[in-house]
């Protein structure tokens, strides 16, 4: 953890130096086919999240709040007074999850707000300006309809994806977006195929570069990618989304359409930036702005799977309890 801690500091400080200009005029490292190279290990480990927290007014935080609000930010208060042992003290913080059940030992969200264009940003959404997702009613609908469903216990179909191991949404995308733990990211390149690995459940979307969409019979549960090269930004476009992916942390019908750019803008960072299209769930198309940063960490195996025995020992324990309220 403190490797990792001094490793993105290092790396965000270099960001920071660099002038927005230098941005502009980078020249990128390139493929033996002249394409930008975007092989490596890439993070986006970073307290700034999708939507902004009602904690901040706006999307970018002066040099007079950045301070202030990294200090006070609740994971790095859990930084501070938790002690990192497994059976020790449970960490600070409001925002724990129910349950409390991970402490600062277990979790590596990052520990710094993201830097786009120079700029300590509160939250990835740009458009809307308030950086909130912009609900239709029937998205509204939607995650109340899922939030009652995730409650019950009658089965596995009611338990959410990532509980049952099939996706956690926001690391594999698309969008790809941060979350508490395993923000790594792997790129590998090659003239007719970009692969884009998460760390998270070990997910790996496979894009062929200037391919045309296939309406397949089985659509894939994160949707069909294919990409292209628009100058020095690898495009992604993704459609035909599978019908579970309407219950993935970022809701998509099968309609939905998300545009995914990826611009190397300096040796240690890619600005990565989204767009999402879906009239079913959204009162307008939606965009956001975050990036991915070099690192030298790995992406380790994640052995989590629909098979694992926590799933059955939660069914298991809601058994019990139904019995118990019977006695």
């Amino acid at each position: 953890m403190k490797n990792i801690f001094v490793l993105n500091t290092g790396l965000v400080a270099l960001l920071l130096i660099a002038p927005l200009a230098s941005a502009q005029s980078y020249e990128p490292p390139r493929t033996a086919n002249g394409k930008p190279n975007l092989l490596g290990t890439w993070s986006n480990a970073s307290i700034t999240t999708l939507e902004r927290n009602s904690r901040y007014d706006s999307l970018v935080l002066s040099d007079d709040e950045i301070n202030r609000a990294t200090d006070e930010h609740p994971q790095n208060v859990r930084l501070a007074t938790d002690d990192n042992m497994v059976a020790g003290q449970l960490p600070d913080g409001s925002d724990l999850p129910r349950g409390r059940g991970y402490n600062a030992f277990w979790i590596d969200p990052g520990t710094r707000f993201g830097v786009i264009n120079g700029e300590h940003r509160t939250s990835w959404i740009v458009d809307p300006s308030d950086g909130r997702i912009p609900y239709s009613e029937l998205g509204r609908q939607l995650k109340a309809a899922l939030r009652a469903k995730n409650s019950s216990f009658d089965g596995p179909e009611t338990r959410p994806l990532a509980e049952r191991c099939i996706s956690t949404g926001l690391r594999t995308g698309p969008p790809m977006i941060n979350g508490l733990y395993n923000n790594n990211y792997e790129i590998v390149q090659t003239p007719d195929y970009v692969v884009l690995r998460t760390e998270m459940i070990s997910h790996a979307r496979i894009v062929p570069l200037n391919s045309d969409h296939k309406m397949q019979a089985l659509t894939p549960l994160f949707g069909e990618s294919v990409g292209f090269w628009d100058g020095d930004t690898l495009v992604v476009e993704t459609t035909n989304f599978g019908p579970l992916q309407r219950e993935a942390s970022i809701s998509l019908s099968t309609e939905a359409k998300v545009l995914e750019r990826f611009t190397r803008v300096s040796d240690a960072q890619i600005l990565y930036e989204f767009t999402i299209e879906d009239a079913t769930y959204y009162s307008q198309p939606w965009h956001g702005e975050a990036r991915f940063l070099a690192t030298e960490d790995k992406v380790y195996e994640f052995a989590c799977h629909e098979g694992n025995y926590a799933l059955s020992g939660i069914l298991a324990g809601a058994r019990r309890q139904e019995h118990n309220q019977q006695q």
